[in-house]
């Protein structure tokens, strides 16, 4: 079985703080994952206004989001000026693809585009590609070959502009196996590799589980491979780069130990021949665990 890490990069302080953290543990293990940068202000003071969001408030309570995040962060757009995170990090976005990790786009400005691309137009959404990929070639002098949206999120013209890209891939939706998407009017030739299994806070505090409990509850979904033999797991650089840092790397040493290969995504990509992978349309829809609705892997077509 090949486990894909995904390390989904949100915040300035995740970006600072946990990406090295999680270099290191990964660094002990000779084991190489997926970093997908937000490369613009760090505005998550503007999540507060998902306050009324069904669900918003029960995941804040569960997963201790003042204490993973921190208070300066949770003030970043809102009492304090967001810092500009390619900017400002960049010796740790290189350090991560010096120690052997891939890097790819996760998005400009992650509240932003989290809380409003479902709803916005081309030209919108045109623009902050554009950002996180001129952000992203202002950091590493390359363009990004890869993309994962921010929040499971899009609307149609972003699978166009993955294609205009000419990326390997994208991951930006959840689903079982890798695939073509579909989505309104668009058909798009970049293959999804979405993520297949529950994310941390997606477990944590559902059932009465504690972080050791949700390892748990991840091993037993893995403990025989899926149909496709394949896995995407994504984890955050906030999350499993610093409170849940232990936890993750046990998870790890375990997969590890049942055999389990664990490589980024690329190395899932390989395997795959794009003209032969399965169109689906993508739909949006609700994951437990989770607030709102998300990009998912719809029925063939």
């Amino acid at each position: 079985m090949l486990i894909a890490l995904k390390v989904d990069v949100d915040t300035y302080r995740g970006t600072r703080e946990g990406v090295p953290a999680l270099v290191a543990g990964l660094a002990q293990r000779a084991v190489a994952a997926s970093f997908y940068f937000s490369l613009g202000p760090d505005h998550t003071g503007w999540a507060l206004r998902r306050v009324f969001r069904p669900g918003f408030l029960s995941k804040v309570r569960r997963t201790s989001v003042v204490s993973h995040y921190g208070v300066r962060t949770l003030l970043y757009g809102v009492l304090l000026p967001g810092p500009h995170i390619g900017r400002r990090c960049s010796a740790e976005l290189r350090a991560a693809r010096a120690a052997g990790h891939e890097t790819g786009i996760h998005c400009y400005d992650h509240v932003y585009w989290q809380d409003h691309v479902a709803r916005r137009d081309s030209g919108w959404t045109a623009r902050q590609v554009r950002l996180a990929a001129e952000a992203y070639r202002a950091v590493f002098g390359e363009p990004a070959r890869a993309h994962c949206a921010a929040g499971w999120q899009l609307n149609p013209e972003l699978f166009a502009l993955e294609d205009a890209l000419g990326l390997d891939y994208a991951s930006d939706t959840r689903g079982t196996h890798p695939f073509l998407p579909a989505m309104g009017a668009v058909r798009g030739a970049c293959p999804q590799l979405p993520t297949t299994l529950p994310t941390l806070d997606e477990l944590v505090g559902v059932d009465g589980l504690g972080v050791e409990g949700a390892i748990d509850r991840l091993l037993d979904l893995t403990a025989t491979p899926p149909a496709s033999g394949t896995h995407v797991f994504t984890l955050h650089a906030e999350l499993e780069g610093q409170q849940f840092l232990a936890p993750f790397l046990r998870l790890v040493d375990t997969w590890r130990a049942r055999g389990a290969e664990l490589a980024p995504l690329a190395r899932l990509r390989a395997g795959l021949d794009a003209a032969r992978l399965p169109r689906h349309r993508v739909e949006f829809g609700e994951v437990e665990g989770r607030s709102g609705t998300l990009a998912l892997q719809g029925p063939p077509l």
